[in-house]
């Protein structure tokens, strides 16, 4: 399946022209005061969120994140009235997959690409993907309203939904190589025993900084840590020693 995801961007990004990626130095305007509507008839569900934005980037990342809370707890009752909340969980981690490459990105992010064309795209990625149709749908609710640059967050909230729902516990493993199958799933019972939770997810992260071993971060937004990498164990070293009476050989 990760094969198939990786040759679907690869598909998608060699039919992005270059005039139509987003430029290195483009920013998003910011206005003094911003509202949007956006109605999600195709999902059975109606949102309307008005946002004001008065300056202040601290106030224009709150705005950002409660519209993005919106669309992912909007898109967490259809799936959960369909009966298809794991399979939309799993169509949401393809999502992330896909616009964290900067070229696919920034070809949807771009305000000059005309809307059908990003239709177009999204379609090939829905076939080669095979997501479901009201995630496919979602997508382009996204782009019709011209909130796709929120896809990220939206995927980061939906994530927190679906745990919330499920009893699920999100572990983030990070290490230098990825870590075998067994591994992670013996990290997940420990963690499960810490927690309690019906449910652990293992999301594996590659963090050549931690030298050797590996991390466990888990909790209520990453709050507890299992650090069992050498880096810790070489900061600790460091703290216990005394260097400073400790001359270099010039």
């Amino acid at each position: 399946m990760a094969s198939a995801l990786q040759n679907a961007t690869v598909s998608l990004q060699s039919k992005i022209p270059p005039s139509a990626r987003l430029p290195t130095n483009f920013t998003s305007p910011k206005p003094l005061s911003l509202s949007f509507s956006a109605t999600l008839p195709s999902l059975n569900l109606s949102t309307t969120t008005t946002l004001r934005l008065r300056g202040g980037s601290a106030l224009g990342t709150k705005m950002s994140a409660t519209a993005a809370g919106s669309y992912a707890a909007a898109l967490a009752d259809v799936a959960k009235s369909n009966n298809t909340l794991d399979a939309t969980s799993s169509d949401m981690g393809k999502v992330e997959k896909l616009f964290s490459d900067t070229a696919v990105y920034g070809f949807f992010a771009n305000p000059t690409v005309d809307t059908e064309k990003k239709r177009q795209m999204v379609d090939e990625f829905a076939k080669s993907s095979s997501l479901q149709p009201h995630t496919v749908n979602f997508i382009n609710i996204l782009i019709d309203a011209k909130r796709i640059d929120l896809v990220k967050d939206i995927v980061k909230e939906f994530e927190m939904v679906y745990n919330r729902l499920t009893d699920t516990e999100l572990a983030v493993v990070s290490s230098v190589v990825p870590l075998e199958s067994q591994h992670l799933a013996q990290i997940a019972k420990q963690v499960q025993k810490l927690t309690g939770a019906k449910n652990v997810r293992v999301k594996p992260v590659i963090d050549p900084s931690l030298v050797a071993g590996f991390t466990v971060r888990y909790g209520n937004s990453g709050s507890k840590l299992i650090d069992m990498s050498v880096k810790k164990q070489l900061e600790e070293i460091a703290a216990q020693l005394d260097l400073s009476d400790i001359e270099l050989a010039a």
